[in-house]
């Protein structure tokens, strides 16, 4: 739990949500009357740079696109030249205002971390949430409207209904990847390095370039896939007394969603589901969980008590800003969407 107000320091405070109402306060430290100082004001962020890092964390769904940083002097942006990683942090908040949804979002003490090898992004701090003045009760609606949009299948709305044991009732269907080291690994990669040693100035023949390309394709782990919806305990733990609920499975997580159409900006085709005796519906988001450390856990409002815990990958990476929604949104009732038959 976080809170903020005009002329004191943001205060936070680690709550276990459960179902009986609970008392908590924040003292929140007057920022005071500070004596005048000199202020060293670093570079500007570069154009580029800080074109790269909003794209990055706002995301590039139909809502992001309708996201924009009120702020951008406040966040400091590093690029390292060698590696391409790029690394962000704002000393205050960095604010985005989401005309899509409706809020004002203050994420106080981002820090933001991209690799460009490996194509992973991390992002964390205190996000405090803002209702915006609609214009007039057609907005409003429409806020309302995209609100329930961005919930339907997210990653909150996944862990709500894993925590009160809904997913097939909520229109889920979950998966278990297999992950094994790939035999053939070592031997090409060997092969892509010695060729680059020989030709350190890129200069490759047209045999060579599809030799690399090739020798590119092949990944140092195989993914195998099993059909069967997981059963409910293989996906959590219930702690004896019932009191706290942990999201926790085996290898990776593949999660489809039956209730909704990926963003028309998507620009992946859906990963395949494997067999059943009814074909799933052509209308799904397909999502990648993995696990950092053996288990995570969840809250009654469909967050993590430690969100680096848990990597999202494919549909869920790509929703980002532009679909973050705070944790005690309520969304408006509708009936499930149904899952296929299982296999």
């Amino acid at each position: 739990m976080v809170g903020s107000y005009v002329g004191y320091r943001l205060a936070k405070k680690s709550v276990t949500v459960t179902a009986a109402p609970q008392q908590v306060t924040l003292e929140l430290a007057s920022t005071g009357n500070q004596l005048g100082e000199v202020v060293v004001k670093p570079e500007p962020n570069k154009p580029d740079e800080l074109r790269q890092f909003t794209n990055l964390f706002l995301g590039g769904t139909s809502f992001s696109e309708q996201c924009y940083i009120s702020n951008p002097d406040q966040v400091r942006i590093f690029l390292d030249e060698d590696t391409g990683e790029l690394t962000a942090r704002a000393k205050e908040f960095l604010q985005i205002d989401n005309e899509a949804l409706g809020y004002r979002l203050k994420y106080y003490g981002l820090e933001f971390g991209y690799d460009k090898a490996d194509g992973t992004m991390s992002y964390y701090g205190e996000p405090v949430f803002e209702e915006m003045t609609p214009r007039d009760e057609r907005q409003q609606q429409q806020w309302a409207a995209n609100r329930a949009t961005a919930y339907r299948g997210s990653f909150m709305h996944f862990l709500r209904s894993l925590y009160n044991d809904r997913l097939e009732a909520d229109g889920f269907l979950a998966q278990q990847i297999r992950m094994a080291p790939n035999p053939h690994f070592r031997r090409v990669e060997n092969k892509r390095r010695a060729l680059q040693q020989r030709r350190p100035n890129g200069n490759f023949t047209r045999a060579e370039k599809d030799s690399l390309a090739r020798w590119q394709s092949v990944t140092p782990t195989l993914a195998t896939l099993y059909p069967a919806p997981r059963p409910i305990d293989s996906l959590r733990r219930v702690s004896l007394n019932g009191e706290r609920t942990f999201l926790r499975f085996t290898g990776e997580l593949q999660v489809a969603y039956f209730g909704e159409a990926p963003d028309a900006r998507y620009p992946r085709r859906m990963l395949p589901l494997g067999a059943t005796r009814k074909p799933y519906p052509a209308k799904r988001q397909v999502s990648r969980l993995r696990l950092e450390d053996g288990e995570a856990e969840i809250q009654a409002n469909g967050s993590l008590m430690n969100p680096l815990e848990v990597v999202n990958g494919e549909y869920w990476g790509f929703e980002r800003i532009g679909e973050f929604l705070p944790v005690d949104y309520t969304p408006p009732a509708a009936s499930a969407p149904a899952v296929p038959a299982k296999p």
